[in-house]
């Protein structure tokens, strides 16, 4: 039967991240924890004046092969392993001279961190941690009996237990810690064998780790009856996960979803060329606009739904500026995030208490490798992100008539929205900004439709008589099966067609297209987005 309450009588502590540990060594050394420790942690210790062994005085055994060798021992794991109690167990340490170790401090070496800088493989390679590792996972085993921190952020409460327990830490406390304990271990794995995976080009190798660490536990999910949680993975491409939030309530789970969706859609578009911005509710795009300035191309964005933009999420490509945020303020906004913001920006923005603003100081490369997740019953789905790019695409002209130069470039800005749009996806846009979207319908037809129903309504509350779909062009995320989808965009007003191709009836939409005189371009790649 476990004990509730073990004393902490010796501590082994090995950190790679030092944060903490002085302050931490200095409250067990207070208490009469003999502190037994490795290294560059050792030094650490001693020259702080606590009074510390050497890992060499437990093993009696030197550390070597430049540091790989040092706590790989069975008086190490012994004093881990060992049950309390047990009589087999406490003959063996009798027999064996093993002392017991009641507290293990351990975290990592930094691999993520070196993983992220770009570091080349050799370095990679050394920080990986073998020793670590094995010492946490004995000691996460042995938690009736040993308690084990992974994480510096834990020294306090753990410090503070053992204060209010005459020394003693609780079971509960050990069961949480060996929790931790083995998600961490989990994660680092996980981080390795995916590098390993991807420097072999394997984009479905036989075992696929997953681990994220808990950056924000949330009231709730998607829905009320939902619990939810928001990982880290350790990726640094720019966004939520990454973004520094300068003010506002705490992000919820829809908000940090769709403001996820909203940002990677901005990123399509090259700051360098236009400002850019878009407007997305439920992940999906309402409004999307290029301008000579923000504030120019939220308007145009604005234009394309007003009424779903109200509570949205607004993404910028570029510095959110005062004339900008002057706006974007006007409307019950739930989100902006930006690479950067001016003061005066975050000024305005800062009348608006419950409004957040993230600023990720950069955008997400929109060709980057990497993978996206969806779980299924009894397992998931992984995939390579969508990193195809218009600009990349070979455009083949299938029509009597070519695009113009306009209807080109709005071409190619539809088909970058609708990567974005939930399938089946229609997208008009005229003169860089969307001015109807179709989304999420099971029918193409229907999106062209919807598609078409929101450019009436755009253009009714702007007091014009004319569709704003009317000289348009149009994309889709997949091709038409039938004509028919083609022709609801062309009665809609769309002069100009772009689509992946590759149906059994292209000629029949060809020659759709043909006869009510559209232009139309295949890309040769398909956008489904379920």
């Amino acid at each position: 039967m476990p004990v509730d309450l073990r004393p902490i009588a010796r501590a082994l502590l090995s950190v790679s991240d030092k944060t903490g540990l002085v302050e931490f060594a200095r409250a067990l050394s207070l208490r009469g924890v003999e502190l037994v420790s490795t290294g560059g942690t050792r030094k650490t210790l001693a020259e702080a004046g606590l009074a510390v062994k050497d890992i060499a005085d437990l093993t009696l055994f030197p550390e070597m092969m430049d540091g790989r060798l040092k706590t790989l021992h069975p008086k190490v794991h012994g004093g881990l392993l060992a049950i309390r109690e047990n009589p087999e167990h406490e003959a063996a340490m009798l027999a064996h001279d093993i002392n017991p170790i009641d507290l293990l401090v351990v975290n990592l070496y930094p691999f993520e961190a070196t993983l992220a800088k770009g570091a080349p493989d050799a370095e990679c390679v050394e920080n990986i941690d073998i020793g670590g590792p094995a010492m946490i996972r004995a000691a996460a085993k042995n938690h009736d009996d040993v308690a084990v921190l992974v994480d510096p952020g834990d020294y306090a409460d753990f410090a503070a237990e053992l204060n209010a327990n005459d020394g003693r830490a609780t079971l509960a406390s050990r069961r949480r810690l060996a929790q931790k304990a083995f998600a961490r271990t989990a994660a680092y794995d996980a981080a390795i064998s995916n590098w390993l995976a991807a420097s072999l080009g394997e984009t479905t190798p036989p075992w696929r780790a997953l681990g994220g660490r808990l950056a924000q536990p949330m009231r709730y999910g998607e829905n009320p009856h939902q619990s939810a949680g928001f990982y880290l993975t350790g990726e640094q491409r720019p966004g939520v996960a990454t973004a520094r939030q300068v003010q506002g309530k705490q992000l919820s789970y829809n908000n940090i979803n769709d403001t996820d969706a909203a940002f990677e859609c901005v990123a399509e578009f090259d700051p360098a060329r236009a400002a850019a911005v878009a407007i997305i509710k439920h992940a999906n795009p309402c409004g999307v606009a290029e301008g000579a300035t923000l504030e120019e191309a939220y308007l145009k964005a604005l234009r394309c739904d007003p009424v779903s933009a109200f509570g949205g999420i607004v993404a910028l490509n570029r510095r959110l500026d005062a004339a900008s945020a002057r706006k974007i303020v006007e409307v019950f906004t739930e989100v902006i995030i930006a690479p950067d913001a001016d003061e005066d920006a975050i000024a305005l923005v800062a009348a608006k208490k419950n409004l957040r603003l993230l600023l990720t100081g950069g955008l997400p490369d929109p060709r980057a490798p990497g993978l996206t997740l969806r779980t299924v019953a009894g397992g998931f789905l992984a995939q390579g992100r969508d990193n195809a790019v218009v600009d990349d695409m070979t455009l083949k002209v299938v029509t009597e008539r070519a695009p113009t130069t306009q209807e080109l470039a709005d071409l190619k800005f539809a088909f970058r929205v609708a990567k974005h749009v939930k399938s089946n996806a229609i997208v008009y846009v005229k003169d860089g900004a969307t001015v109807g979207i179709g989304a999420g319908q099971m029918s193409r037809v229907d999106s062209s439709r919807i598609a078409a129903a929101k450019a009436e309504e755009a253009a009714k509350a702007l007091g014009l008589s004319e569709s704003l779909a009317k000289g348009s062009a149009v994309a889709s995320d997949a091709f038409f099966p039938f004509p028919d989808g083609l022709l609801a965009a062309a009665a809609a007003g769309a002069t100009a067609v772009i689509q992946p191709g590759g149906s059994v009836n292209d000629k029949d939409v060809i020659a759709a297209a043909d006869e009510a005189g559209l232009a139309m371009v295949f890309t040769g790649v398909r956008h489904f987005r379920h």
